[in-house]
């Protein structure tokens, strides 16, 4: 069951608030008049939020999961 958790955590964490800050920055750039749909970078921003995320789930996220390892 800890291990669903912490897929369904991994999921929530990289889709869910991967996409609301990609749209927070979205509006921020049409704020100072870049338009980003359907260009090279819409994907720059979204594959940069998803290495944000990735870094940031090994650096410090991982240690606060569902599972433990020995010391836990």
């Amino acid at each position: 069951m800890r291990l669903v958790l912490e897929i369904f955590r991994i999921i929530v964490i990289f889709f869910i608030v991967g996409a609301a800050l990609g749209g927070l920055l979205k509006i921020i750039y049409k704020s100072i008049g870049i338009n980003v749909d359907n260009t090279n970078g819409g994907w720059l921003v979204g594959f940069s939020i998803l290495i944000f995320f990735f870094i940031l789930y090994r650096n410090k996220l991982q240690f606060q999961a569902f599972i433990m390892g020995k010391e836990g």
